[in-house]
């Protein structure tokens, strides 16, 4: 998707907040922060981690020095493969503009070598936060592939996916009843960006994102869906 492309849909859909979280890259987040310098929508630097186990997990930064931080720190766990541009298809980095830079020719879509906990100690020293992605989704989704939450992560927020019926999924993983929950967005395409959940913050930050999570001091969230 095209930097500009992504902010007007936000700013169209009344969107003030949004994150960019490319798979197990951050490389396009900063075209798209400055893309969206003045149009009143808030950009939050991330990836979409892939770990050891084969879980994905949304990892967000308030600054883009904190998530290149943690991008040298997946660029390392990476297996060297090439990306298979046949198979796969090109893997683009771009400017604000959304005119081409380079081409990713490492294989993004692959698991990492850094577990679960692992890489929450790194996000979390690094002024982040991690979100278990999609977790009742079978494919990387963390409570089909564990099959439980690992007691030693105090996850603020957990992700379910868009496509299926609350209840329904509570009903399936009733351990979801201990976690805050949002809505995963997960847009591959511009119509897929829907503004899913609400946040009652001060402004758009980690800190003010866990205590919404939280309910604490005044904040709250909200799933619109």
């Amino acid at each position: 998707m095209i930097p500009p492309l992504i902010v007007q849909q936000a700013v169209d859909q009344g969107i003030g907040l949004i994150a960019i979280t490319d798979h197990n890259s951050c490389s396009n987040a900063k075209s798209v922060m400055i893309a969206a310098s003045g149009s009143g929508v808030h950009v939050l630097p991330g990836l979409e981690l892939q770990t050891r186990e084969e879980v994905h997990s949304i990892c967000l930064f308030d600054t883009i020095e904190q998530c290149e931080a943690f991008q040298n720190i997946v660029d390392k766990s990476l297996p060297k493969l090439p990306n298979n541009v046949d198979v796969l298809g090109e893997q683009y980095v771009v400017d604000a503009t959304g005119d081409f830079i380079r081409e990713e020719n490492r294989l993004l879509i692959v698991s990492t070598s850094l577990t679960l906990e692992s890489a929450n100690q790194h996000v979390c020293a690094l002024g982040g936060v991690m979100i278990p992605a999609h977790v009742n989704r079978i494919a990387y989704g963390l409570l089909p592939v564990l099959g439980f939450f690992p007691p030693t992560i105090d996850f603020p927020l957990v992700e379910i996916s868009a496509s299926n019926n609350y209840e329904k999924i509570i009903k399936l993983f009733p351990q979801l009843m201990r976690y805050s929950l949002i809505i995963g967005g997960d847009a591959h395409s511009l119509d897929g960006i829907l503004g899913l959940n609400s946040f009652t913050i001060e402004n758009p930050c980690i800190a003010e994102i866990i205590k919404a999570a939280k309910k604490i001091e005044g904040r709250n969230l909200k799933c619109l869906a």
